[in-house]
């Protein structure tokens, strides 16, 4: 009789599949956080998810380099703000997915799927990805958290 896979191991294998997969050009995993185009998250203002609760494409006028990335904004204000407490706006797992985070592997995100829990900012590889995340959002949480250190670590961080 075959042998029956666990769930666990299934979404596990489902998620290490999803971050291995190939990366579009432009896309780069520098170290501890997720670039686009050589601009930390894709050059969306950080601080924007947190005041305007939605991403916010950042301008090139307004530039800050934090934890060896370049990082975008858009106002002045914004950049303020971060540069006062990078630590506050900067998305958590350094932009990486945090459902491949909890599945301890990293993965590309996209700008509209995020969301702000307890002041801190989580994005998601998609919409369809950030559902996944939010229907058992404690528990991948809490998953994350245990998994992040080993995976930063092995980022260079």
């Amino acid at each position: 009789m075959p042998r029956l896979l666990s769930r666990r191991f299934v979404l596990g294998a489902a998620a290490a599949a999803l971050a291995s997969s190939v990366i579009p050009t432009g896309f780069a995993f520098a170290g501890q956080v997720f670039e686009r185009g050589g601009l930390a998250i894709g050059g969306y203002d950080p601080v924007a998810y947190h005041t305007m609760n939605k991403p916010v494409k950042g301008n090139a006028e307004f530039t800050s380099t934090w934890n060896s990335s370049t990082w975008h904004f858009s106002s002045a204000e914004n950049k303020a703000m971060f540069d006062g407490d990078p630590e506050k706006y900067a998305p958590a797992y350094g932009g990486y997915c945090a459902y491949a985070v909890a599945y301890g592997s990293t993965a590309k995100t996209e700008p509209e799927a995020f969301k702000i829990v307890d002041g801190r900012l989580y994005l998601n590889y998609d919409k369809r990805i950030q559902k996944k995340w939010e229907a058992k959002q404690d528990s991948f949480l809490q998953q994350s958290e245990a998994n992040w250190p080993g995976i930063k670590a092995g980022l260079g961080g």
